[in-house]
Formats: structure tokens, sequence, C-alpha cells
């Protein structure tokens, strides 16, 4: 009884703070309507004027600013707020009758919303700018991290930069994982979490494949920091000649500073059956996710002679809901033939392609005739997402969405219960956890994975 009695009270204090809370909310929107009204009526004054009312209007509209500020930094409106809201209404009272002109009135205060409104839309394009252009950019500690490796891994012989397990890279027993990245931090976090979430960590083989640039450091911090009995081996795209003298295709969009057009290791995720010629199964990550549980059960998922098996998103209302026609140009008869608009898409990001399969149905030929065609004609929108919906149209498998929670990089209202169920978590979208502008609240499921004491952080001022 008790217990039920804390209970009761406890919900009862939870209605009255939501009351109160919703009270002031309320009080303060009354405020700053008042506010907007009285700088109204002050723009009908004559320019320049110091009458008396002008300065009364003035000095309310100061009075209830401040209180305003006073309000958003506390739980309840004070007696001095509501007596100052009062005498505003008595200072707007007067107002209205030495300024009668209703229709007058009306025209301002639509001109001020139309500035204000001018003003918000100004300042969210900028937002989004500013939000662009630092999930562009690289980190300075990350660049130091970079640096710092990479003149420590031409230190040693040759022999001593290669690392161990070679002989384990083709096992067809193994559970082999691709990443893709320049990003060393976020590849040692996906590498970590696999591999503490792993039931046998000793049959886990990561295949990281970079660019020559970030080659040197990313080779020497898996040299530095060990994942124990499980493989990691790092390669350079430079090693993949092919790319260019079998399939004669540029990956780059020229011109563009987009980075989904102008990274090479985004578009590479269509050659693994050429990259991995040996292996016939693969989990391809991008380099934003955190592993959460074991994935060994993925390789005994049917996928029922597909290719792809990913997580659908398209389900309506939810954050990552996405159609076919929203990224691919349905107005072309190429697509509008050959095409179903609604049909339902997925996500990148934690994939399991069979290889063998891909090399059967021949998916590289047909990625290559929708690469070409998009460089003639505008077939898609920026990124590799569109051309991969196309080129595994019917190829892909939905597999259970626990598997690959999408969101944390743009949706700050994930539940914590999908979160807290998913295997592995993406943070897809520009809200990076390694950036300033990541969603805080989430940067905790990534930062565990870090070595923040580890002394190359520490040196490059990188901390949680």
């Amino acid at each position: 009884m008790k217990a039920e009695s804390q209970s009761v009270g406890a919900r009862h204090d939870q209605d009255v703070h939501t009351m109160s809370r919703r009270t002031l909310d309320e009080k303060v929107k009354e405020m700053k309507d008042q506010v907007i009204r009285a700088k109204a009526y002050i723009n009908f004054a004559p320019t320049n004027s110091t009458s008396h009312f002008v300065k009364e209007l003035k000095l309310r509209i100061k009075e209830l600013e401040r209180a305003i500020s006073q309000s958003n930094r506390g739980s309840r409106l004070s007696k001095s707020a509501l007596q100052r809201m009062k005498a505003m209404e008595s200072t707007l009272y007067k107002a209205s009758r030495i300024y009668p002109d209703c229709a007058a009135m009306v025209k301002k205060l639509r001109a001020m919303t139309y500035t204000a409104e001018e003003q918000v839309r100004s300042h969210r394009t900028q937002e989004t700018f500013l939000k662009d252009l630092g999930a562009r950019t690289i980190p300075k500690g990350l660049h130091c991290l970079s640096m710092r490796l990479t003149s420590e891994y031409f230190a040693p012989e040759p022999k001593e930069r290669e690392l161990p397990n070679k002989h384990k890279l083709h096992y067809p027993d193994h559970y082999h994982f691709a990443v893709f990245s320049d990003n060393i931090l976020a590849c040692a976090v996906v590498v970590n979490s696999t591999i503490s979430s792993a039931s046998e960590p000793e049959r886990i083989v990561f295949h990281i494949v970079t660019d020559s640039i970030n080659f040197p450091a990313m080779s020497m911090w898996f040299l530095l920091n060990p994942v124990g009995r499980a493989t990691v081996n790092v390669e350079s795209i430079d090693n993949f000649q092919w790319l260019s003298t079998k399939y004669d295709v540029t990956l780059q969009k020229e011109g563009s500073v987009d980075p989904r057009y102008i990274s090479e290791l985004n578009h590479l995720r269509f050659y693994l059956p050429d990259i991995f010629p040996r292996l016939n199964k693969i989990v391809l990550f991008d380099h934003d996710v955190v592993v959460q549980r074991d994935l060994t059960k993925l390789w005994s998922i049917n996928i029922r002679g597909k290719v792809n098996g990913a997580v659908q998103t398209c389900k309506e209302g939810e954050p990552s809901f996405r159609r076919m026609d929203m990224f691919v140009n349905f107005t072309d008869p190429i697509i509008a033939n050959r095409f179903d608009a609604k049909a339902c898409t997925w996500a990148f990001g934690m994939n399991i392609f069979n290889l063998k399969e891909w090399r059967r149905q021949n998916l590289m030929g047909l990625y290559h005739k929708y690469l070409h065609l998009g460089n003639k004609r505008p077939l898609f929108k920026a990124g590799s997402l569109p051309i991969g919906w196309i080129t595994f149209y019917k190829h892909t498998v939905a597999i259970d969405k626990k598997w690959h929670m999408l969101g944390l990089g743009y949706d700050p209202d994930v539940r914590q219960e999908d979160i807290d169920e998913a295997a592995v978590i993406h943070f897809d979208g520009i809200l990076k956890p390694w950036l300033d502008i990541g969603i805080e609240k989430y940067k905790q499921f990534w930062r565990k994975h870090v070595k923040f004491e580890h002394p190359y952080l520490q040196q490059c001022n990188i901390h949680e």
C-alpha cells in the first residue's frame, strides 16, 4: 500500500509539474505577443519621436523582455513578471485608443511577421550550410592523429610493418567483414565493437580498404593496437589497378565538392566480388556504425538466392522512410519502365552479401550500365544509395530490423528500447559521433569503444 501511495504521489507531482510547465509556456507566449504588438505601435510613431507615450512603450518592452529571459531560466513565473504583463496590457489599451486604425495595424503586423519568417529562413539555410561544412571537415584532432601515425609508420623495417595472421585472410569458415574508410578512429570503433561483441573473436577477419594517403596511418594504428585473436588487414585502393584497366571507369564526379561523389571509397562497395575474389560471403559496414551484439548468425540467414541482405527503410511515418522515387528520376522512361516508384527501399551500412551469387548474376555489369547512363542523363540524385537500389533491385532480401538500427546521425528521437535491442546502430546522416555537431546523447555508444587513454589521442587533444 505504501509503495502504491508513493507511486500515485509521484504521478500527481509529475502531472502538477506538466501543468505548471504548460501554463508557464502559455504565459511566455502571451508576453512575446505583447512585445510584438508594442513594437508595432512604436512603428506608427513619427521617426525619432520622444513623446511620453513612446517612452512608456519602450520601457514596457524592456521590462517584459527581461521577464521573458528570467522565465526561460526558471520553472515558474514571478509575481513581478505578472505585474509587468498587466502594465503592458494597460499601455497597449492606451495605444489602441491613440492608434485606432486596425487596417494599418494588421498591415504592419503582417510586414513584421514576413520579416521575421525571412530571418528564420535565412538562419535555417545558414545552419544547414554550416552543418554540411562541418560534416565535410576533418576535425583537427583526427588530422593530428593521422600525421603522427604516418610519421611512425616509416620508422621500422618493411617486415615489421606487416599485420599478423595474414594466412587467415581467405579462410572460408571465418566471418569476414569489410570497411572502406579514410577515418582511423571510426574504423577502430567498428573493429573494436565487433570483436568485443563476438562469441568467436578468433574467427573474425576485418578487411579495411583506405586511400593511399591514409594507408600508413591506418596500418600503424592496428600495429600499435593489436586486436587479440582476431585478424585485421589494411589495404590501399591504389593496389586495385584493375579499376581503371578492367572497367575503365572514373569513380569521382568531376567538379564536385560533395563527398558522396568525390569519395572513391564510397563507390568501391560495388566491386566487392573483385576485391575479394576468394570469398563467397562478406558483411560490409559503413564506418559510422557500432556493433552491440554477436553477428555470427548473419552468416546462417537464408537470403533465398538473393545477393544482398539488408534492413528495409520503407515504413511510412518513420524518419528513415524513403521510396525509390525520392532519389531516382521516374520521369525518365528507362527508369519508369523497369522499376516500381513505390518499391520498398533498403539501407547501406550493414549488409550481408553473397559474392558467389553476385558473380553468377553479373551485377557488376548491371552496375556499370546504370553508372554510364547516369553520367549521360539525370537518372538519380547524389550518392551511391540510389544506384545501389537500382543495381540490387529484386536481388535484395529484407532482414529483421533488429540487425541494423538507423537514425543516430540525424534523428534526436530514436527510442532507447530500439537502440538497446539493435545488433548494429548506425550514425547515418551528417551528425557523426566524432564531430562536435553530433547528437550528444548518442555519443556514449560510440565513445566507449575509443581508447581515449592512448598517448597519441592525448597528444592530439582527442578527449571524451
